[in-house]
């Protein structure tokens, strides 16, 4: 596998309202963009050249690449492939009318929701991520979402699919992928 920075989009106005977005658009918060620049400034430091870098067509996706991005790429793809699970008729609920009770909840809320939710599944968001990263021929820096990350993440590191519940989450993030290890960059 080549290596990878996959980053999550920054906090949108649903985030902070507990709102499921799936293919629908919220716009970035002010903290959304300042972590947005926070992964610009992260990224500024490491040796990129070589890389491409895609983004998922999704307004949130694109506004976090081109803030994080715009210094250190000279051209940012978009692919249908990264965009959020699609969950149906959830899309722009709020999130705890689905959760169920004593749910866990992390930095994204109750993740079970998501193996019931109506729309594409887990399924089909695990298949996209293994056939975007099955059609990369070279290292990349990926902007995307919450669900589509994680699975991004367990295909790249040989994970069961299983496992995409148990990675971390939370907005902002910068996940880099080098020799089957994921580490976090702050």
């Amino acid at each position: 596998m080549h290596d990878l920075y996959i980053l999550r989009h920054g906090e949108t106005t649903w985030n902070r309202e507990g709102r499921m977005q799936g293919h629908l658009n919220a716009p970035l918060t002010d903290l959304g963009q300042a972590q947005a620049a926070a992964q610009g400034a992260v990224l500024a430091q490491r040796d990129l050249r070589g890389f491409a870098f895609y983004s998922s067509p999704l307004a949130r996706a694109v506004q976090t690449a081109g803030l994080a991005l715009g210094a250190v790429a000279t051209e940012i793809h978009t692919d249908a492939r990264l965009r959020e699970i699609d969950v149906g008729a959830w899309q722009g609920q709020l999130r705890h009318s689905f959760a169920a009770p004593n749910a866990v909840e992390g930095p994204d809320g109750d993740l079970s929701v998501y193996a019931s939710a109506p729309g594409e599944g887990l399924a089909g968001v695990a298949a996209r991520a293994r056939a975007f990263l099955a059609d990369l021929d070279g290292p990349a820096v990926i902007v995307c979402h919450g669900i589509i990350s994680r699975f991004l993440r367990c295909a790249a590191l040989g994970l069961d699919d299983a496992a995409w519940d148990t990675l971390p989450g939370g907005q902002g993030n910068v996940f880099y992928l080098h020799k089957g290890r994921a580490e976090e960059l702050h």
